[in-house]
């Protein structure tokens, strides 16, 4: 057999005998494929699927609604209180205007009542809450004047409320609170209460 030909068959067979020892089957034994790293230079990171995105935005978006409803809603707060504190100070003015002019306690002390109320729904501040109801048969406004007392009985501190055009049988519950510092010790009293 000519030297080339030997050459070619032995390394045909150390092709074939470089296969694993348990191959019973005495077949051929293919030698596996090299890996091939993947070409990373276009990669910006790991690419979001269709589902996340959309799920982010959404997020997003709720949080964005969430805030603005809030937002929203404490700006409305803040204006209803503003209008409450406004129509407080606008009842209170008009009331001392009138009770200015009573001689006595007033024609009202009937119509209305007064109750403390427990510290603990005031922050600490000594208030009354100021029943008045209207017990004529036509439309009326009134006056009341609340007096914060001390433990010696002297007045420290003045306050007043009122209701306006409150229609017959109808009831409003204005709120008087001191101003003093909560460790104070106030007794809220009715002094004057005027229907005009």
């Amino acid at each position: 057999m000519p030297a080339g030909a030997a050459g070619c068959l032995l390394a045909v067979a150390a092709l074939t005998g470089c296969g694993s020892g348990n191959d019973q089957g005495g077949g051929t034994t293919t030698v596996p494929a090299t890996p091939q790293t993947p070409a990373t230079a276009s990669f910006s990171g790991m690419p979001p699927s269709a589902l996340a995105s959309s799920a982010a935005s959404a997020i997003a978006s709720a949080r964005a609604s969430a805030s603005a409803a809030a937002s929203s809603a404490s700006a409305r707060a803040s204006q209803f209180e503003a209008s409450v504190d406004a129509q407080a100070a606008h009842a209170g003015a008009a009331a001392e205007q009138q009770l200015k002019k009573v001689q006595g306690r007033g024609n009202a002390l009937a119509e209305v009542g007064m109750t403390g109320l427990p510290r603990a729904q005031t922050a600490g501040l000594t208030a009354a809450l100021v029943t008045i109801t209207n017990k004529t048969g036509e439309k009326a406004s009134y006056a009341a004047q609340v007096d914060f007392l001390d433990a010696s009985g002297k007045v420290v501190e003045t306050r007043f409320v009122g209701a306006e055009n409150l229609a017959p049988g109808k009831q409003e519950q204005p709120i008087a609170f001191s101003r003093q510092p909560a460790q104070t010790q106030l007794t809220p009293r009715l002094t004057k209460a005027q229907r005009y």
